[in-house]
């Protein structure tokens, strides 16, 4: 019986995940890097590298640099919009049901996008990595960030039209929340003391925030 020849692999190459399709494992390795690193400072290769496979392979199920980098943020963009939906026509639901069911619905949105955030941290450091230049590549924002936006400011007008609660600026207010959210995730990720701890509190003070803006979602 003839010897059997198996393949070796590069030395250096990380063996590739083969439970998840490649363009997924590409698109994952792609986001942690640009993440870390940005857009100009990572190179096809790298990706390559990362997530075990050849550039060729990249190029294949991404095209260029920029085609993956819109990719990737098309993936977590994907990935947000569903959590953020449900919970949007969950709150949207709730309107005709009172101003003490609104605001609490309000919580629980929030709530779900602290949960997404903290658990896809590579979000918050992808999209601050694009911010550091907001001339550069400002169309992913159209595309990525201000849908989501709208969905939540438009659920905070809608709100306002029912005599739900009081928002005269819904867009500034969504965008705060936003930003503190990131601000969150950034802390989480350079804290010294207890992350459960920052969590916990993090929680109190968005929650404290809705109350100031809406009034306690128990009243």
């Amino acid at each position: 019986m003839a010897a059997m020849t198996i393949a070796r692999r590069r030395p250096g190459r990380p063996r590739r995940d083969q439970s998840r399709p490649t363009r997924e494992v590409v698109l994952a390795a792609a986001t942690e890097l640009f993440a870390q690193r940005g857009f100009d400072a990572v190179g096809l290769r790298e990706v390559a590298a990362a997530a075990g496979v050849d550039v060729a392979t990249v190029a294949h199920h991404t095209g260029t640099k920029a085609q993956l980098y819109d990719a990737c943020f098309a993936r977590v963009f994907a990935a947000e919009q569903e959590v953020l939906q449900a919970a949007a026509e969950s709150a949207r639901s709730a309107l005709t049901a009172g101003p003490q069911a609104a605001r609490q619905a309000l919580h629980d949105l929030v709530d779900v996008f602290v949960d997404f955030s903290e658990d896809r941290p590579e979000t918050t450091a992808l999209w601050l990595r694009r911010w550091l230049e907001p001339h550069r590549h400002a169309d992913l924002d159209a595309r990525y960030a201000v849908p989501l936006y709208r969905l939540v400011t438009d659920l905070l007008v809608a709100a306002a039209q029912v005599g739900a609660l009081v928002e005269p600026i819904p867009h500034t207010t969504v965008r705060s929340l936003v930003w503190a959210v990131h601000g969150h995730v950034v802390a989480l990720a350079t804290a010294d003391g207890s992350p459960a701890r920052e969590r916990r509190e993090f929680r109190v003070f968005v929650h404290r925030f809705l109350d100031a803006l809406y009034g306690p979602a128990g009243s």
